[in-house]
């Protein structure tokens, strides 16, 4: 999986700290140093750029989930 956000932002902080607390190997991009990152984030949801962007390996992705959302895709 990979995580799509921007360090200042308390949401991707939050749903890093939950794929850390249970053990989910991720990567984590910056979309604010990467603008590759940024143009894959954008086309994912039709020129938004919202964080976090969760997207896994089947295509699958979640925009600014909440724990409840983040943790029940988890499972």
């Amino acid at each position: 999986m990979t995580v799509y956000g921007a360090s200042w932002c308390p949401d991707v902080r939050r749903s890093r700290a939950l794929l850390d607390r249970t053990g989910v190997d991720y990567d984590y991009v910056d979309v604010e140093a990467d603008s590759a990152a940024e143009e894959t984030v954008r086309a994912l949801q039709n020129g938004a750029r919202r964080i976090p962007t969760l997207l896994w390996p089947d295509g699958s992705h979640l925009v600014e989930p909440s724990d409840d959302e983040l943790s029940a895709r988890l499972v």
